[in-house]
């Protein structure tokens, strides 16, 4: 039995249950990115803001339209998911709107503004050694005992029809402001990383774009999505290594590598270092104080690694901005 595709209509159905509980995230117009690229006059640069959401990532979108979908299953059942800290944060969030009880597992060295968003929110967390996980699976052996020895209801971070489609809110919402506007979109870049963010708002700009090119970004020593592009099938990475601690899944998810093989047809790949030099001219530029895995599709642009010819308008996604204050500055003064 296959598995099923997640569709427009299903974004669409979770846009009324988002806009319950937010409102759009901002796409801000970058005037500096369009003169560093060089860019004709009549040709822009947007970059959508998730570190904006209550929680500082996308996360909540896709928890929320979970949280709604499952609320009589779970009943008084808590709800157990890992996250390396923004899912935590965003599932922490939607149970704490819809009254449920969330048990998140994260690792021991996920950022302190990660942990404490998390708490805020009412959710309990419980940590593992991200260090010795790929030999241990102490992460998923955690999650799964949760399930089972406390009667939870298990939550994927990203690997869920439901989670995808929700994220693909904010790929309906970008779509719905530049149409607005009779602007036309060329490229559409977005991180990568177990694929519920890029599924999701790749089901919605394919639908009002058809003819944009979408392109993934990863991190050069976590780019399973890039390899599985090229064998044409789920690459699993034993060890992804990254200052993107968001971005650091060993595979894509089952739900998302259709949907990615459909309408993703490229990924690059960026080094840490280029991330961190992304991170320091958002702040200088924009006077945004972006977590890595945020800012490497800037760090993409930048570096010209996506090649933006066409006449439309590029839109990249700065995903979250939870970073600890110290790891900021020190990143940001290469």
């Amino acid at each position: 039995m296959t598995n099923p595709i997640t569709t427009i209509d299903d974004v669409r159905n979770a846009e009324t249950v988002i806009r319950e509980h937010i409102s759009p995230a901002p796409l801000i117009r970058s005037y500096e990115l369009e003169k560093v690229l060089g860019l004709p006059r009549h040709r822009r640069v947007w970059l959508k803001d998730y570190g904006w959401t209550p929680v500082g990532s996308f996360k909540l979108m896709g928890a929320l339209n979970w949280v709604a979908h499952h609320c009589d299953r779970i009943g008084d059942r808590p709800i157990a998911a890992h996250s390396s800290g923004n899912f935590a944060s965003g599932i922490a969030f939607a149970g704490q709107r819809y009254g449920k009880h969330v048990i998140i597992v994260m690792p021991d060295s996920a950022p302190q503004i990660k942990f404490e968003r998390t708490r805020s929110f009412g959710a309990e967390i419980r940590t593992y050694n991200i260090a010795r996980d790929h030999e241990s699976g102490e992460r998923d052996q955690l999650t799964k005992e949760i399930a089972e020895t406390e009667n939870a209801i298990q939550a994927s971070p990203y690997d869920d029809p439901h989670v995808i489609a929700g994220n693909g809110v904010g790929g309906l919402e970008i779509v719905q402001q530049l149409q607005q506007e009779n602007r036309e979109i060329s490229h559409f870049i977005c991180a990568v990383s177990g694929g519920g963010l890029m599924a999701g708002h790749a089901v919605s700009i394919s639908d009002g774009y058809p003819n944009a090119l979408i392109v993934g970004v990863e991190p050069a020593e976590a780019n399973d999505f890039q390899q599985s592009l090229q064998q044409d099938r789920r690459v699993r990475l034993d060890r992804p290594r990254s200052i993107c601690d968001g971005l650091l899944s060993y595979d894509v998810g089952v739900y998302n590598w259709p949907i990615l093989k459909q309408h993703v047809k490229s990924s690059v790949v960026v080094p840490d270092i280029e991330t961190q030099q992304a991170m320091r001219w958002l702040y200088q530029h924009h006077g945004l104080r972006t977590e890595p895995s945020g800012a490497i599709t800037v760090a993409a642009m930048l570096t010209g690694k996506v090649a933006l010819n066409g006449d439309g308008d590029i839109v990249a996604v700065v995903s979250g901005r939870n970073v600890d204050d110290a790891q900021f500055r020190e990143w940001i003064s290469v």
